[in-house]
């Protein structure tokens, strides 16, 4: 079972002219088995949103909450959050050089779950799960991110997710900077690892074309920081269709 609860989540960030705040009080929550997307315009706190889960050290949570089963996750360190379930799967994933893909994801593994997992075993799922996002097996010899193309990056993060199989994945616009072939592949991904029992996604994005192949139960309008409206597939379909206009006029009235 998974619960991500949100509640009125307030987050700021330094910057030259002092904090500025980014998030204005947040409030979602994602139910076991639920799949919810974030849309939005460029600014307006979704990529926040995903980096404050997680406990990146440049956000400050200044006012709210976020529980996972109960559990508060923002007295939780950033090893702690993954070990409780959370995945962040990044908008810009780092390069490591000198760190082998495969030496990452086992390293990875182990701190999850406490043990390393057995080699003959893990080599299996590690190259099982590499074919299903069509890499190579060599892929897990290359240093982390580093020389990957675009899409070879977000491949290699949702093979991160269906490895170390948390309870509630964040998604921050793992669509971008894939052509029609690859983000078919990294849908099917996504989809195999929700279809699993107790499981959430928090699925960031710009563009309606990725709900396309991952649909979501519920969607998010982000507008300056807060939830400008939420609703169903549906309200996707009229983003697609009308853009953000009405929702920032009405942001800023």
């Amino acid at each position: 079972m998974s619960k991500l609860e949100i509640k009125d989540l307030q987050v700021s960030v330094e910057t030259e002219d002092g904090p500025k705040e980014i998030l204005k009080g947040v409030t979602l929550t994602i139910q076991d088995g639920e799949t919810h997307a974030i849309m939005g315009p460029n600014g307006s706190g979704k990529s926040t949103l995903a980096y404050s889960i997680a406990g990146h050290p440049k956000y400050t949570v200044t006012g709210g909450s976020v529980t996972l089963d109960g559990e508060d996750v923002l007295a939780m360190s950033v090893d702690e959050r993954a070990r409780a379930g959370l995945f962040l799967a990044m908008q810009y994933p780092v390069e490591v050089p000198g760190v082998s893909v495969s030496n990452f994801l086992r390293t990875a593994k182990t701190a999850i779950d406490g043990e390393a997992p057995k080699l003959r075993t893990w080599v299996k799922d590690v190259n099982t799960a590499l074919k299903q996002l069509n890499l190579d097996p060599s892929f897990g010899t290359r240093s982390v991110n580093e020389g990957f193309s675009g899409g070879e990056k977000k491949r290699h993060e949702i093979a991160q997710l269906e490895l170390l199989n948390p309870k509630v994945a964040v998604l921050d616009e793992t669509d971008s900077g894939l052509d029609i072939d690859a983000l078919k592949v990294v849908s099917e991904g996504v989809n195999r690892f929700r279809a699993q029992e107790g499981k959430g996604v928090l699925l960031i994005t710009h563009y309606t074309r990725i709900l396309r192949y991952i649909q979501p139960d519920r969607v998010h309008v982000f507008v300056d920081g807060r939830v400008a409206e939420s609703g169903g597939p549906e309200l996707a379909e009229e983003l697609e269709a009308n853009g953000y206009e009405r929702f920032l006029t009405e942001a800023a009235v």
